[in-house]
């Protein structure tokens, strides 16, 4: 290299490891330059060592090796072999977007709030002269760009919106088109799953139609239904004649946890991967599954048995949500109830979920001072009334194993604490629908992992007000989010949910999201640098 450039000093050896890849690649040795004759200081005749006064081609198939050699008047001393790459005889497949639906996606951060501003206000003029077919490839090359922590996603259908959102984050205001903020989580992220509740009919089709990811996921669960059941999720979701409607245990809770795990799946290929997997009630089968410790195949049973268990104590009761604690929720009780009415659910520091029989409830609703709303079931689940059930259930998920898992760690509700997986037979499961849940304490002891991100992984968010509660109490600083909404199951809401994700610290893999795709014919401002003096 020193006939190229010189003393290169701290640069000489990456420069001659540099001119060497190059060499190879083309299967040319340069020569070296500016050498009209070796000096005659140097025996040339001893060994095979030579200048190279022209250029010199390689073998021209198979392996060929060099060696580049970095010796420093300081004492560096050290040499490197290098071999050529081997011949690609196939093309990379161009990777398609995680989520699809064609929504133009411009990520943004700043090191602070005013960076963040001067960004997108450099990326509003250079947007408005971008042609409309390369804005996504200019949302790709800003994906791959250092990230800080002031953040803003626009997410948005053409250059009109795109251009609102950007001059929005610019002027610091909202817009619905754009998440921001300032990532003040950690980058672990802790999965939460809700128990029936949260489903809607037509939930999650439209993402079926734009996201590969979550479509696979779905049908691979809907096989294992199918075998047990007979009918297809599928066919629940998308109303297709003949397929059961979305009502009754036996349907609803199978299609939820279909659902979830799908979710999952995608949240995992846009590279936001759970540390740990907390679930209510119900939820509990697909963190099982999610986490690992619990086979697709298990999961599927344990749902479908559940729900058939449920059928059998139709009309023996039913729940209701309270807004106090749940040791409040108890003295209520007291002894005016007790026998008759459990706390079932410990949804937060102020709410719990109360079941039993019906006349009690309805008592418990003259209660002055204290809100209380029936949920829609005609049973008592997480109560003694679910002891009818616990012997024949437990013989039918006898056969239920647990797995090693994958690393990630499964808080029990059961507990309230985290579980080795060996706890997770079938009589694990009969517990979890007679036992109280101890949702609260589960996420207290999840959000243990650091500063989390919560991520709700449903078609509707309906704990991220108890999470967020939860961690508010605990003095923890977390960030929250859901991932569909009712109403919106595409993959607009999707990209929505994970941008805010990614602005409250979790680790979103944009370019995975993005997919490939050509590279725009201009590149983007770079960073809004907040310049200042320093003078005495």
């Amino acid at each position: 290299m020193k006939s190229n450039i010189g003393h290169a000093q701290a640069a000489a050896g990456v420069a001659g490891v540099i001119k060497m890849v190059l060499a190879l690649e083309r299967r040319v040795l340069p020569p070296t330059l500016h050498v009209s004759e070796p000096t005659p200081h140097v025996d040339w005749s001893a060994g095979s060592v030579r200048l190279l006064t022209g250029a010199v081609e390689l073998p021209g198939s198979g392996p060929v090796r060099a060696g580049v050699s970095s010796f420093g008047v300081s004492g560096t001393n050290a040499h490197v072999i290098v071999e050529s790459a081997p011949e690609r005889e196939d093309v990379l497949p161009v990777r398609g977007p995680v989520v699809g639906g064609g929504a133009v996606v411009w990520v943004v951060s700043g090191k602070s709030a005013a960076a963040l501003r001067g960004q997108a206000a450099r990326l509003v003029e250079f947007a408005a002269g971008v042609p409309e077919g390369e804005l996504a490839g200019v949302g790709r090359v800003l994906a791959g760009r250092s990230v800080f922590g002031h953040r803003a996603v626009v997410v948005a259908s053409d250059r009109a919106e795109l251009l609102a959102g950007l001059g929005a984050v610019a002027a610091g205001e909202s817009h619905a088109a754009v998440v921001s903020g300032s990532a003040v989580a950690g980058s672990d992220v802790v999965f939460v799953f809700p128990g029936q509740g949260s489903q809607w009919a037509g939930m999650a089709v439209e993402l079926l139609d734009s996201c590969e990811v979550f479509r696979a996921e779905v049908e691979r669960c809907d096989r294992v239904v199918r075998s047990l059941t007979g009918w297809s999720v599928v066919g629940v979701l998308r109303g297709v004649a003949g397929a059961p409607g979305l009502e009754g245990s036996p349907v609803v809770q199978p299609v939820l946890w279909a659902v979830m795990v799908g979710l999952a799946a995608v949240w995992r290929a846009a590279g936001v991967v759970p540390r740990a997997v907390v679930g209510q009630s119900q939820g509990e089968m697909a963190a099982a599954c999610v986490a690992g410790v619990l086979s697709l195949e298990d999961a599927a049973r344990v749902v479908v048995l559940r729900g058939r268990a449920l059928e059998k104590v139709l009309g023996s009761g039913g729940m209701a949500a309270l807004d106090v604690s749940a040791s409040r929720a108890g003295e209520l009780i007291g002894s005016r109830w007790a026998g008759r009415l459990w706390v079932a659910v410990h949804s937060g520091p102020a709410s719990c979920v109360v079941a039993g029989e019906v006349a009690a409830l309805e008592e418990l609703e003259q209660l002055p001072g204290v809100r209380v709303r029936r949920i829609a079931v005609d049973y008592a689940s997480h109560t003694p009334h679910m002891d009818r059930l616990a012997e024949e259930l437990g013989v039918a998920l006898a056969g239920v194993g647990p797995l090693d898992g994958a690393g990630v760690g499964f808080c029990s509700s059961v507990e309230g604490a985290f579980l080795d997986a060996g706890r997770l037979s079938g009589r694990y499961w009969v517990e979890n629908l007679c036992r109280p849940v101890l949702f609260e304490e589960s996420v207290r002891v999840a959000a243990g992992v650091g500063a989390p991100v919560f991520v709700e992984v449903s078609p509707h968010p309906v704990l991220v007000g108890d999470v967020e509660d939860i961690c508010r109490a605990a003095g923890v600083e977390a960030g929250v989010c859901g991932s569909l909404r009712r109403g919106e199951g595409g993959s607009r809401r999707m990209l929505l949910s994970l941008a805010q994700a990614w602005v409250l610290g979790a680790p979103v893999a944009w370019p995975l999201v993005l997919g490939d795709g050509p590279a725009p014919s201009g590149q983007p401002p770079t960073y809004a640098f907040q310049r200042d003096r320093y003078w005495i």
